[in-house]
C-alpha cells in the first residue's frame, strides 16, 4: 500500500513539474511574441525616418536614400538589409559624401530583374546611376554584398573610381570542386518571430550583440531577399568562378576585415588578396563581421583611399 501511494505520489510530482515547465514555456512564448510585435512596429516606424525614394526602372522598382554631397559612394548591403542597412554603413561618410544606398532585390520595396544573379543587380544598379545623373561611383560593399560590388567593378570599370570591402564575400583562389548550393539561413526561420527568438544566440554562433535583430526587421519585408542572397548571390563566385577573374580588376581596392569575423572567414580573405591587383588591406584583431569599434580608422582609411 505504501509503494503504491508513493508511486501515485511521484507521478503526480511530475506531472507538476512537467506543467510547471510548459506553463513558463508558454508564458515566455507569449511574451516574447508581445515584444516581437512591439519592435516590428518600431522598427516599420524608423524606416519611415530614412526618407527613401522609389526609382521606377525598366523591370520594376528600387528604393533607394540619396543623402549628402560630393563623392558619390554607392552602398551595397549585405544579407537582412535594405536601404536601411546601407545607408547606416555610411552614415559616417555622409557629411563628406554623397551616398546611395539602394535596397538591393528583393529587399525593402526593391523588385527582381530576372534570375536576380550580381550581374543583373550591377546592370540594375547602372540603371540607377542613369536615372540619377551620376557617372562613376565608389562601390562600398558589406557581406554578402561584395559578390555584387566585385560583378559591378569587373562589369562596368569606366563607371567604377574604387572598390571598398567590409567583411565582405570574397572570390576563392581556385575552382572549387564543390560548393554549398545554399548559403543562407533556412528559409522556415525567415519570419520576424523565428529570428526574434534565436536572436540571444546571435553571440555564440555569429559573434553578434542579440541586439542586432532590431536592424533586422521586420524580417517578413527581407525574406524573399534573403533566399534570394541564399541560392543565387552567395554561392555565385564559386559557382561561376571562370566570372570572376579578379587579376583583371582595373580599379583600386580597399580591404577592412577583422580576425574574429564568424561569418565571412578571415583565412580565406587573407589568401585571395594576392589575387586583387592595387590593392590596400587592413586587418582588425576584432570587431567582428560588423567590425565594432572601428568606425574612426575605417572612415581615415576610406577618406584617404577617397583622396588618393
Amino acid at each position: 500500500m505504501k509503494k503504491s501511494t508513493e508511486k501515485v505520489w511521484y507521478k503526480r510530482m511530475w506531472i507538476y513539474i512537467t506543467g510547471g515547465i510548459l506553463l513558463v514555456l508558454t508564458v515566455y512564448l507569449i511574451v516574447q511574441g508581445i515584444r516581437c510585435n512591439m519592435a516590428v512596429k518600431s522598427s516599420e516606424e524608423s524606416l519611415a525616418a530614412y526618407g527613401a525614394k522609389t526609382a521606377h526602372l525598366s523591370y520594376g522598382d528600387m528604393s533607394y536614400v540619396d543623402k549628402g554631397k560630393g563623392e558619390v559612394i554607392l552602398s551595397v548591403h549585405g544579407i537582412f538589409g535594405g536601404y536601411d542597412q546601407a545607408y547606416n554603413t555610411c552614415k559616417d561618410f555622409s557629411a563628406d559624401y554623397r551616398i546611395i544606398a539602394p535596397s538591393r532585390f528583393e529587399y525593402l520595396g526593391s523588385d527582381v530583374l530576372g534570375n536576380g544573379t550580381p550581374a543583373e543587380q550591377a546592370t540594375a544598379y547602372i540603371e540607377l546611376l542613369d536615372e540619377l545623373g551620376i557617372e562613376k561611383v565608389y562601390l562600398l560593399a558589406t557581406s554578402a554584398g561584395g559578390s555584387i560590388a566585385i560583378r559591378f567593378a569587373l562589369d562596368y570599370p569606366e563607371r567604377t573610381k574604387g572598390l571598398i570591402l567590409y567583411c565582405s564575400a570574397m572570390p576563392l583562389t581556385e575552382k572549387p570542386e564543390s560548393y554549398a548550393e545554399y548559403a543562407g539561413p533556412p528559409a522556415f526561420l525567415c519570419n520576424d518571430y523565428a529570428m526574434f527568438l534565436i536572436s540571444p544566440l546571435f553571440e555564440p554562433i555569429m559573434g553578434m550583440e542579440p541586439s542586432t535583430i532590431y536592424s533586422m526587421l521586420p524580417v517578413k519585408d527581407r525574406k524573399d531577399g534573403v533566399i534570394l542572397d541564399a541560392s543565387i548571390t552567395n554561392p555565385d563566385m564559386a559557382r561561376n568562378f571562370e566570372d570572376y577573374p579578379i587579376e583583371d580588376l582595373g580599379v583600386p581596392t580597399l580591404i577592412f576585415h577583422a580576425k574574429d569575423d564568424k561569418l565571412a572567414s578571415y583565412t580565406d580573405t587573407e589568401k585571395v588578396i594576392s589575387r586583387f591587383p592595387n590593392c590596400t588591406f587592413i586587418s582588425f584583431e576584432s570587431g567582428g563581421h560588423l567590425l565594432t569599434g572601428h568606425g574612426e580608422e575605417i572612415k581615415k582609411a576610406v577618406a584617404e583611399f577617397i583622396s588618393e
